[in-house]
């Protein structure tokens, strides 16, 4: 690992508060206050010269109170709606209007609409294989037809699957692979940062676009405030890699920046594909430590299913071309029958809650056990009732979780559902050596699923997201092996830990209850 040639294109970052005042984000953040002082100083010119201001405010809350107990909105988010209108009406009801209304991003959902309209029948579901009477036995067939309304997802039979266990297995994997490309590389990822892993990618995307390989590079536009710079698609073009990133931060207030692209996906020819939880910093490898020791999951395609990640790419870069082109969809490159497969996805600005219903539909549907790994544990009542049931009714039910957190408020929050989950005879581990990233269901043996999906809100609500859902692919045993492997470097959670838990995470825990929905 430590061999690699490694290619840099920024130079050495500056530390803390001196980055961000000298970024283009800093100047962002100035303008957003100027902005919001500006509204702010609007509102009180407006309370002083109008004095019917209270009944009209009075008027309003009392309408955005009834509007909320009539919307579709998940009724955890509306009771933290009716709190903060209880204790702050006036901005409380101002915010939520605000958030209803879809500012800035309405053209966005429009033209996701467009590209999902434009794709709907472009991978033809072979009905054999959807006739496989193990499928309708299992209900995969089901699920594929709900994953199709809002998306392109079909089953496919003709792909062989390798789950990676660690960052470090798949990045192995990933370079020989990179190096294999011949027509395409495209990658779409949340986080990228400069370093041994992504420098090393980085010197074999630009050697492949010097000979004339098609490679793009889509990231988060969250990147310009953590890790990278506003100048860095530039940097990228000059070297042959067309590069965008996705909602860039941008100098006004608006519901866009809300949804983020949290997914991690790498094509390679229509051939090679890989999802998971890993994305492109060197903390995912554990060449650098945070939080401890770093445990991550990622899955390679490879075969017919290829053709659903390219798809996946292309919707999202498409949305900002002014000439679309689907070129690459259209290669279906079959592998030895390996199980069955969907990879799919989950846009946060339709009806369709796909994430989570894929996993209910593996706790609803488990006979034995359904064994879970996840970084974030913030629930909504129905996923949550969908855990106690499946233990309720004898589904050995197991979650890990982190040993060493990230976000210590949203690890406080995890915490509030300990007792209740394990009141149910559901067991929790916390992974001792560090920080668990990755996204697993795995279950009786037959099923899985390995994606970017976490159990919070903000991944099944507000990101843009995709996974992989396999059942009997050859794989499965690993991925149950990896959950084995795994627990036995953990701490059970149980009644007594819970009533020792330090006192900082019972406070953070109740306050933060109050706004679950809106971490």
């Amino acid at each position: 690992m430590e061999n690699r040639e490694v290619l840099t294109l920024l130079p050495k970052k500056r530390s803390g508060i001196l980055r961000l005042v000298f970024s283009r984000i800093g100047l962002v953040a100035c303008l957003l206050a100027v902005e919001i002082i500006v509204l702010l100083g609007f509102y009180l010119w407006f309370a002083d010269y109008f004095k019917w201001f209270a009944t009209v405010q009075g008027i309003f809350s009392l309408i955005m109170v009834f509007y909320l107990f009539n919307s579709t909105m998940d009724y955890s988010a509306k009771l933290t709606w009716m709190f903060m209108i209880m204790l702050m009406p006036v901005p409380a009801t101002i915010f939520l209007w605000f958030t209803q209304r879809n500012i800035g991003h309405r053209v966005l959902r429009q033209r996701m609409e467009e590209m999902i309209a434009a794709t709907k029948t472009s991978l033809a579901q072979d009905p054999e294989t959807f006739a496989r009477q193990e499928l309708i036995d299992s209900g995969t067939d089901d699920l594929c037809r709900y994953l199709n309304r809002s998306g392109c997802f079909p089953v496919y039979e003709h792909t062989q699957v390798k789950f990676f266990g660690s960052g470090e297995e798949k990045y192995e994997v990933m370079l020989t692979e990179l190096e294999k490309a011949e027509k395409f590389i495209w990658l779409e990822y949340f986080i990228i940062d400069e370093g041994l892993m992504w420098g090393s990618i980085l010197k074999i995307l630009a050697d492949k676009a010097k000979a004339g390989v098609d490679v793009r590079v889509m990231y988060d536009g969250m990147c310009e405030i953590s890790t990278l710079n506003a100048k860095y698609p530039k940097k990228l073009q000059e070297l042959g890699i067309r590069c965008k990133p996705f909602a860039e931060i941008q100098p006004f207030i608006s519901s866009h920046y809300n949804y983020r692209d949290h997914r991690k996906i790498l094509v390679i020819d229509g051939k090679t594909g890989f999802t998971g939880g890993v994305n492109l910093a060197d903390e995912y490898i554990n060449h650098i430590e945070r939080f401890g020791h770093w445990k991550d999951t990622a899955v390679m395609l490879k075969g017919e299913a290829v053709q659903s990640l390219s798809l996946m790419f292309l919707q999202m870069w498409n949305m900002t071309e002014e000439q679309v082109s689907w070129e690459g969809i259209e290669i279906r490159e079959p592998a030895e029958n390996d199980g069955y497969v969907i990879p799919y996805c989950d846009f946060p600005l339709d009806a369709d809650k796909v994430g989570e219903s894929v996993y209910m539909d593996v706790l609803y549907r488990a006979k034995s056990y359904v064994h879970i790994m996840t970084p974030y544990l913030i629930l909504d009542n129905e996923l949550e009732t969908a855990l106690k049931y499946a233990a309720e009714r004898g589904v050995d039910v197991k979650l890990i979780l982190p040993g060493i957190p990230d976000k210590k408020l949203a690890y406080s929050l995890a915490k509030t559902h300990y007792r209740s989950l394990t009141a149910s005879g559901i067991k929790i581990y916390e992974y001792t050596p560090g920080f668990v990233h990755a996204k697993v269901f795995v279950s009786d043996d037959e099923k899985a699923v390995v994606g970017t999906i976490n159990l919070d809100y903000r991944s099944l609500y507000h990101h843009f997201e995709c996974a992989c859902y396999m059942y009997k692919t050859s794989c499965i045993p690993d991925i149950e092996k990896d959950f084995q492997a795994t627990l036995q470097e953990c701490r059970e959670v149980t009644a007594e830990t819970i009533k020792k838990e330090k006192l900082f995470y019972k406070l953070a825990g109740i306050l933060m209850k109050t706004i679950a929905p809106l971490m």
